[in-house]
């Protein structure tokens, strides 16, 4: 999935410039590749590896750009490209592991246009957009909003009102989603399977809204992150299965493997609330308090009930730092 191979779009699923009332190919040029090594000993190395590519969108004309955090989350180093094939070294400032957005800074002049953020509480189901990669019309496509809704990580992560587009970008990661009037809505973070019928169904994308970034973006650059209390984290890994929150797995480091909780149990509820979905799960959780406080579950295990107290953890400080240049 690498951004500097010669891969393609489909031409039919390219957009087309005469489909939008704005400069589209000027807009696309604000879409940058971005390569970052991770060094193994991260947190994040054995579920994301050390070797990340994928899509930025540059947000000010200072070499400001946004991009997903997954692709540089603990990078010790970031590259920046342009479609025109201008490259320079950049740095993480921030990275908000609420919504998933992270801030790169180019080190470097790269020779190409800021986009605009725009309001993606107006984007609504059936519009036109572009979900764009680096490399312009040839690496992006043209799709409509399928779907906004909320959306649940099994990563303990979750988005109120994600935004769902169709037909699916093959490199999603960090790719620009282009609204209406050719400013940035969102940005791209998933593939998902859609069902669309019996024994039918597709891929789609999901971006994180781009409004979730503005009240954030300053203490982003002022202090590495959002100016807030983090949430509690504790380190699983669950998954929904017949109206029950099922752990998949635990963190090697985290606070869930330390309480001994287990790949296959079922968690009943927390702090004495039932719990029925991911989404539940992780609201009760954050209700708690922020990292440090203690969660009490009740998990079903090999058909026994059990009380288990996980002292919750801040999920930043077990990653590494980024390194500044």
């Amino acid at each position: 999935m690498s951004s500097f191979s010669d891969w393609k779009v489909p031409a039919a699923f390219q957009p087309k410039t005469d489909a939008y009332e704005f400069d589209l190919d000027e807009v696309l040029r604000s879409v940058l590749s971005i390569s970052s090594i991770v060094p193994e000993n991260a947190f994040s190395a054995a579920t994301l590896g050390t070797e990340r590519a994928g899509n930025a969108v540059l947000i000010r004309d200072t070499g400001l750009a946004v991009t997903v955090g997954y692709l540089v989350n603990e990078a010790e180093s970031v590259w920046l490209r342009t479609g025109e094939g201008i490259v320079a070294p950049a740095h993480v400032v921030g990275i908000d592991q609420t919504s998933g957005f992270a801030l790169v800074q180019a080190l470097g002049r790269l020779d190409a246009p800021a986009i605009a953020m725009g309001d993606s509480d107006d984007v609504q189901i059936g519009d036109d957009v572009v979900l764009a990669g680096a490399g312009g019309r040839k690496r992006s496509v043209g799709a409509h909003v399928a779907a906004r809704q909320q959306f649940a990580g099994y990563w303990e992560y979750l988005l109120d009102d994600a935004i769902f587009t169709a037909p699916s970008h093959p490199n999603w990661g960090g790719a620009a989603l282009i609204g209406p009037t050719g400013e940035l809505v969102g940005v791209g973070s998933l593939q998902l399977e859609q069902q669309r019928g019996k024994g039918i169904s597709e891929n789609i994308n999901m971006s994180i809204p781009i409004n979730l970034l503005k009240p954030v973006i300053e203490d982003m650059l002022a202090m590495g992150q959002p100016n807030r209390p983090p949430r509690p984290w504790l380190g699983v890994y669950a998954t929904e299965i017949e109206d029950k929150v099922v752990l998949m797995g635990v963190a090697d480091r985290g606070p869930g493997k330390r309480a001994d909780l287990r790949a296959g149990d079922v968690v009943l509820s927390i702090a004495g609330a039932p719990v029925i979905n991911l989404a539940g799960f992780f609201k009760r959780l954050w209700a708690l308090g922020s990292a440090g406080v203690e969660a009490p579950l009740t998990i079903l295990r090999n058909g026994r009930k059990l009380d288990v107290k996980v002292t919750s953890a801040d999920r930043n400080r077990i990653a590494n730092s980024p390194r500044l240049h």
